[in-house]
């Protein structure tokens, strides 16, 4: 039924069917990565199935007869930290701090998280570049005359890439990707955000 690689709504429910099993510990993101299959072994191996990793009908079977359909609020939960340990570079000054593992987002000042948030990134073609780069400008009503798609609340860190909100990102989730901006689903936080960073300041991808 599902195996790695796979995308969508009926990975998202796995994700979430997991979590409340004790086997995911991070948010459902609809994606079917190594995460996901990690988590699928350790279930099918406590429920004595052949612990491959893929979900068949028999691990579907088993799944949902001890889980219950996940609410929305358990199929896209809030962001509030990264789940990953922050890079060393993000725990002094001011710095936006951008994991690629746990897709996300922290505005961190002096080591402590301030706001996070669920981000996505470009794909194998345009990739977000990673490193440590500075705020060059901002742009609150930015619109990209190269894809001619709006970019609002757009923080440009590396040439053309800007971390910035995403009707896309929030209307599809990680079905899509960028063209290598850093895509945030949540207005309301990326504008609170886009009030608090100044130019200069550090934006660390990772």
């Amino acid at each position: 039924m599902m195996r790695e690689g796979a995308r969508g709504e009926r990975v998202r429910e796995l994700q979430a069917r997991l979590r409340q099993a004790g086997h995911f510990d991070l948010n459902p993101t609809g994606y079917y990565g190594p995460v996901t299959t990690a988590s699928v072994s350790a279930f099918q191996k406590r429920r004595g199935l052949t612990a491959d990793g893929r979900v068949t009908r028999a691990t579907w079977n088993d799944l949902t007869a001890r889980t219950r359909k996940p609410t929305r609020a358990e199929l896209y939960p809030p962001t509030t930290r990264p789940v990953s340990d922050p890079d060393p570079r993000c725990l002094t000054g001011r710095a936006l701090c951008i994991s690629k593992e746990s897709r996300t987002l922290a505005w961190m000042i002096d080591g402590k998280i301030v706001s996070a948030m669920d981000v996505r990134f470009g794909s194998e073609l345009t990739p977000t570049r990673e490193g440590e780069f500075g705020v060059t400008f901002k742009s609150r009503d930015h619109h990209s005359t190269l894809y001619d798609t709006p970019m609002p609340y757009a923080m440009f860190f590396s040439g053309g890439q800007a971390v910035h909100y995403s009707a896309d990102f929030a209307a599809n989730g990680y079905n899509g990707a960028s063209h290598g901006c850093v895509n945030v689903r949540d207005r309301k936080k990326v504008a609170a955000l886009f009030e608090q960073v100044r130019v200069g300041e550090k934006v660390i991808v990772y």
